[in-house]
């Protein structure tokens, strides 16, 4: 057992080169091989978002606070909620973030295959991030 106390971890601001705008994370679990899960609770300020990125074995997100976006390739840019529950297949291209004016958090959890667990691509740009929300 591994208990990790409230405040043990210190929020970490995540790197710019995969984030647009200000964004924090907290670690929940980053659990040791043989176990696979990496979770996270993420904080985005009113419209910061992702870089476009896939996930091995998919991603979940949990919406916990305000209004996001998210978007797969291809797709439309679909709002969510405080409550709604976000599965991205494994290698779906896809970002998160916050709307435009309103903060969003929410819990992410994905496995890793082979010691990975994302693979980071090109920003979301301000023309693809500002298409209609539907």
């Amino acid at each position: 057992m591994d208990i990790k106390p409230n405040g043990s971890q210190p929020s970490r601001k995540v790197p710019a080169d995969y984030f647009t705008g200000n964004v924090w994370q907290d670690p929940i679990v980053e659990a040791p091989a043989p176990a696979r899960l990496r979770s996270a609770w993420v904080r985005f300020e009113p419209g910061a978002r992702t870089a476009w990125h896939t996930h091995p074995l998919g991603q979940t997100i949990h919406i916990t606070a305000g209004i996001g976006r998210v978007q797969t390739w291809g797709g439309p840019i679909k709002e969510v909620r405080a409550g709604d529950t976000v599965f991205f297949a494994p290698n779906e291209k896809h970002w998160h973030g916050a709307a435009p004016d309103m903060a969003m958090t929410h819990i992410a959890m994905q496995e890793a295959l082979d010691g990975s667990h994302v693979t980071w691509m090109e920003k979301v740009s301000d023309e693809q991030y500002g298409g209609k929300a539907g």
